[in-house]
């Protein structure tokens, strides 16, 4: 990539303390590897400065998190543009491991990315991490066990076919008579499971635990058709524009993405709140926005 991400390539590659691990659901809190060499040094003592600069800005007093100093974050690294993996196979990156890095930054804190598969991830709040930044869509439902932060990207569902395929998708009832594919316990497996078991389409729903398998079976042509987010459809398009078509995109109502926190962890949410209310103000958002997902 041109760019790793302008958090981490500059600040956030040395700030955090991501220990990523490769079975689901583990976590770890030791501090990645470092280089010892000069520059990296330097680096680190730009990050130290910087760290202890933004907490001036910031009283974090009120403030409880698992480990001093140290925002733990629980994230399922496998849904790009979102999150996904570097190509060392084990450096986070993605949006929203760029806007997760630079609240921690604002608010002076480093940061530790905890790889969670999906299923379950809400129950590691204040158990094995401060908060989930994960693509989180803020629902009624979610809302009454935990807390969001202030939306910062929106988003749609999408159909998405295989480049050549000439099926006309003007709704989700045209996914009658098709096998689809989505992400098990997100909005996509709920819309298309809605749908069945109310009987207004019959539709055979294939569910992955990864969204990557999603598109793997529309490429192998095992399902038809990939319902998803429209924000990683988005992603996927860009990095493939001869693979991939959009069939459809629902834009009746937008769903907003949220960070997740305990429910009764105001004080932890009036920071994070504050931290995205500068970056949305500065264009952090806007310009990391368009980097993943384009124009």
């Amino acid at each position: 990539m041109k760019r790793l991400t302008r958090v981490i390539s500059i600040l956030g590659a040395v700030a955090m303390s991501a220990s990523v691990l490769a079975g689901c659901g583990k976590t770890s809190t030791e501090p990645a590897a470092q280089t010892g060499s000069a520059e990296s040094a330097e680096v680190a003592e730009a990050v130290s400065e910087t760290v202890e600069a933004a907490a001036e800005a910031y009283d974090l007093s009120n403030v409880k998190l698992m480990s001093d100093g140290v925002l733990s974050v629980g994230c399922e690294v496998g849904y790009p543009p979102f999150e996904d993996f570097a190509e060392d196979g084990t450096t986070p990156i993605g949006f929203d491991v760029d806007i997760i890095t630079e609240v921690a930054r604002r608010l002076g804190l480093e940061v530790n990315i905890i790889n969670t598969a999906w299923d379950g991830i809400f129950a590691g709040i204040d158990n094995n991490y401060d908060l989930v930044c994960s693509a989180c869509t803020i629902t009624a439902e979610r809302q009454e066990s935990m807390a969001f932060s202030t939306p910062y990207i929106s988003n749609y569902q999408a159909v998405i076919l295989k480049a050549g395929d000439t099926t006309e998708i003007k709704s989700f009832n045209d996914l009658d008579g098709m096998t689809v594919a989505v992400q098990k316990e997100t909005t996509s497996d709920e819309l298309i499971s809605d749908y069945k078991s109310t009987g207004t389409i019959d539709v055979e729903i294939v569910a992955n635990e990864k969204v990557l398998s999603c598109f793997t079976q529309l490429d192998n042509g095992e399902v038809d058709a990939v319902c998803v987010d429209s924000t990683v459809a988005d992603g996927y398009l860009a990095k493939n524009p001869d693979k991939y078509i959009y069939a459809f995109k629902d834009e009746a109502e937008a769903e907003m993405f949220g960070i997740a926190m305990g429910l009764n962890n105001t004080a932890l949410k009036e920071a994070v709140d504050w931290a995205l209310a500068g970056m949305e103000a500065d264009g952090f958002i806007e310009e990391t926005r368009n980097y993943w997902f384009g124009q």
